[in-house]
């Protein structure tokens, strides 16, 4: 039974991971969009890549354009911490109930 569940804290130790960095990258993208930046940039490409498909369906289904401030980002990030603070101690949490002898020792 450990096996499965070093498992499952590994996988939310990775959700936690991969969740923070597409945070920050949508934190990136909403600052670059301030600017103009260069469209052909590698970076810049990348960035549009991995945000323009969560950002759009959320814009589809939620317009948050106030002022010409568009604030979909905002709502993405705050989706992205709820996921963070709610499914990762889940995951964690099933981890220990699976061995209840290493249920003391933190993870992180």
């Amino acid at each position: 039974m450990f096996v499965v569940k070093h498992f499952i804290d590994a996988t939310a130790l990775l959700l936690y991971t991969v969740l923070n960095l597409y945070k920050w990258i949508i934190i990136i993208a909403a600052v670059l969009s301030w600017v103009r930046p260069d469209p052909y940039n590698p970076i810049v490409r990348f960035l549009y890549a991995a945000t323009e498909p969560v950002l759009y369906r959320v814009r589809k289904v939620l317009p948050l354009f106030f002022g010409g401030i568009d604030f979909t980002p905002l709502v993405v990030i705050f989706a992205l911490e709820f996921l963070q603070r709610f499914l990762v101690p889940t995951l964690l949490d099933l981890g220990r109930a699976l061995d209840p002898s290493a249920a003391s020792s933190p993870v992180f």
